[in-house]
């Protein structure tokens, strides 16, 4: 296997990489470093991969000749596409963002790799595509057609355009849809994130609806494991949940926090934000049975974790 990663100095892309040089794959991938959080941090990650002797190309996505070179000198037989602009409030203000990034971007990255019909193409989808479903746990049979956030239309466009892909010029294409993905070397958009960074530093916390929400917390590595298994497995055409199936609410991931931290946060409680669906809880059984996929990380653990990473990485 010769793998390409877009997004590879982003949270996922980075873990994945490194997983799959460590079980001896050949892997390359491209990054933009753009500003939507802190570049620096994508520089450090990129740092590492280069440490273990993987070649990261600065580049956008929506650069089709560079793209179809690196595939051609390379003998890329799998393309995993991770670069997106990320992010649910963000995409009330800044749309066109994602019409750049995960529309154009996407079909422009698709254009290429159907002129290699033998590379498996595996995307980044996300459990924002479920919307406004009120039945639980989603199941990717569920209907989808009800996005709560342009966010969550673009991920959900770009099953549509894969499946046409599929359909019109035979590409294998597999999309993944992420359950609420956190870690070491994380995005510091992500409440996790965020969270830890103002208890310790005696910030307030805003707390949106009461802090009732619950997502589906689901710790990278069972994330990579899951991305492993797709990329293995090479389906024709397929849509996979990967998530935890454990929901746990947001006042729970503050308290969790606060244990482990030793810290206790000063909360602000504020109505619910817009785009922001009450429940995630992502139905496994497919991903089960066909990818093996079985997540083993509590929230707690998975925070422990975390939390081991990102003091000494804060602390320098």
């Amino acid at each position: 296997m010769k793998i390409f990663i877009t997004g590879i100095a982003g949270f996922v892309g980075f873990h994945l990489a490194r997983t799959l040089r460590k079980r001896g794959n050949f892997v390359i991938g491209c990054d933009n470093f753009n500003n939507y959080y802190d570049p620096q941090l994508k520089r450090d990650r990129a740092a590492e991969l280069a440490k273990e002797g993987i070649t990261l190309i600065e580049s956008d996505i929506r650069n089709p000749p560079l793209l179809e070179k690196l595939i051609l000198d390379h003998e890329i037989t799998h393309f995993v596409h991770l670069a997106a602009q990320a992010g649910v409030r963000h995409s009330i203000k800044h749309p066109e963002q994602y019409v750049y990034s995960n529309l154009d971007g996407f079909v422009q990255v698709m254009e290429v790799v159907r002129r290699h019909p033998h590379i498996k193409f595996i995307y980044a989808s996300s459990s924002s595509v479920y919307g406004l479903n009120t039945k639980i746990p989603f199941a990717e049979t569920d209907p989808t057609d009800r996005p709560a956030s342009l966010y969550g239309a673009t991920k959900k466009s770009n099953e549509l355009i894969a499946h046409s892909y599929h359909h019109m010029f035979g590409v294998s294409v597999t999309g993944l849809r992420f359950f609420t993905v956190y870690g070491p070397w994380g995005r510091p958009d992500m409440a996790y994130f965020s969270f830890t960074n103002a208890i310790l530093e005696g910030r307030t916390l805003q707390i949106y609806n009461q802090g009732q929400m619950k997502r589906d917390f689901t710790y990278v590595d069972d994330i990579i494991a899951g991305t492993i298994a797709a990329i293995d497995l090479g389906a024709p055409l397929e849509i996979f949940n990967l998530g935890n199936s454990q929901p746990e609410d947001v006042m729970s991931l503050v308290r969790i926090i606060e244990k482990l931290t030793g810290k206790q946060a000063q909360l602000e409680m504020l109505p619910v934000q817009p785009g922001e669906v009450p429940v995630t809880y992502a139905d496994i059984s497919k991903s089960q049975a066909a990818l093996k996929f079985s997540p083993r990380t509590s929230l707690e653990q998975g925070l422990e974790k975390f939390l081991s990473w990102y003091l000494p990485y804060y602390q320098r």
